[in-house]
């Protein structure tokens, strides 16, 4: 006799399979939830279900237990509250550190992430307060050769 199956499954079309689909999340993410280890980019899709995809680059966890625990957390977390979720494509991007916490603090920060994800994806323009701050206009731009230097002289012939 075969059991049911669970609606709480983690089948492919929860999944991000093809690098379009992550490439449509990383080019367009208006939803974020950032902890110090982790980051998770969405944006909504067309679907009636939220989709995941796991970036855990080797870079920030060497070791490859690390990289697999923190998938299967990633996987179970959100299997979990998958119908609780916002219809999204969902990125979990980990950063370095990741591969430092154990399980019960793993689970701890997903459930945060996906609670706060959820909420975002939800109230979008109650996040809009942080895109209005000023921006510092000369952030990243380089000086060219013929502006002044503070303290520097002042070419002859130029306005004092």
């Amino acid at each position: 006799m075969q059991c049911p199956r669970s609606d709480f499954a983690f089948a492919k079309p929860l999944r991000l399979l093809k690098a379009a689909q992550y490439r449509a999340v990383f080019d367009s993410a208006p939803v974020r939830a950032a902890q110090p280890q982790f980051l998770i980019l969405a944006r909504p899709n067309e679907l009636e279900h939220p989709r995941l995809g796991l970036v855990i680059a080797k870079k920030h966890v060497r070791n490859a237990t690390d990289r697999n625990r923190i998938k299967r957390i990633a996987r179970e977390t959100f299997r979990l509250r998958q119908h609780e979720l916002f219809p999204l494509d969902a990125l979990v991007l980990a950063r370095g550190g990741a591969g430092d916490l154990d399980n019960a603090a793993l689970t701890k920060i997903f459930n945060k992430l996906w609670r706060k994800l959820d909420q975002r994806a939800r109230n979008p323009q109650a996040d809009d307060r942080g895109s209005e701050r000023p921006r510092n206009p000369r952030r990243g731009k380089k000086r060219s050769g013929n502006e002044s230097k503070p303290g520097a002289a002042k070419a002859p012939g130029g306005t004092p």
